[in-house]
C-alpha cells in the first residue's frame, strides 16, 4: 500500500515526462472545452429572499448595454454579448487574454412574478430582483389504476 501513488499525482508525472508536456492531451481536450467551468462564462447565484428571488451575476467589465435580461413563463435568462470598442481594436497587444465572448446562464423559477422586476449594474454585479406571486391552482393529481 505504500507504494500506492494517487491517480492525479501519477498522470501529472507522466505528462512531465512526456516529450510533448500536455500538448496532445491540450489538442485532444479542445472540443469540450465549451464544456468546462473555464469556458467564456459568468459566475451567478440565486437567492430565496422570502418575498423574492435575488439573482447577481458578477459581470466585470461588461456595461449595461451589453446585458440582456428575460423572464420567460418561469425562466430567468440573462444573456451576455461582450464586444471590443473601437478604441480596443486600435491598440497594438503582446499578450492578450480579453476579447468579444457571448454567453448566457438561465434559472428555473417556478412562482415568479411577471410585474415588479427589477434589475441594477453596480461594480461589475448585476443584481435582478424577482417577486414571487402567489402559486397557482393548476396543479391536478392523477390517480394511478
Amino acid at each position: 500500500m505504500a507504494s500506492m501513488v494517487p491517480y492525479d499525482r501519477y498522470s501529472r508525472a507522466l505528462r512531465n515526462a512526456w516529450p510533448f508536456g500536455s500538448a496532445i492531451d491540450d489538442f485532444f481536450d479542445a472540443p469540450f472545452a465549451a464544456l468546462s467551468d473555464n469556458a467564456m462564462s459568468f459566475r451567478m447565484n440565486v437567492e430565496d429572499a422570502g418575498t423574492a428571488y435575488v439573482v447577481t451575476a458578477e459581470l466585470p467589465g461588461v456595461t449595461k448595454d451589453q446585458i440582456d435580461v428575460e423572464l420567460n413563463e418561469g425562466r430567468l435568462s440573462i444573456t451576455v454579448d461582450k464586444k471590443e470598442s473601437d478604441e480596443e481594436k486600435g491598440k497594438n497587444y503582446l499578450h492578450k487574454e480579453t476579447g468579444e465572448w457571448t454567453a448566457t446562464r438561465g434559472v428555473y423559477l417556478k412562482d415568479a412574478a411577471t410585474a415588479g422586476l427589477t434589475a441594477k449594474l453596480d461594480g461589475g454585479v448585476l443584481t435582478v430582483n424577482v417577486p414571487k406571486q402567489d402559486e397557482k391552482g393548476n396543479v391536478t393529481k392523477v390517480a394511478i389504476d
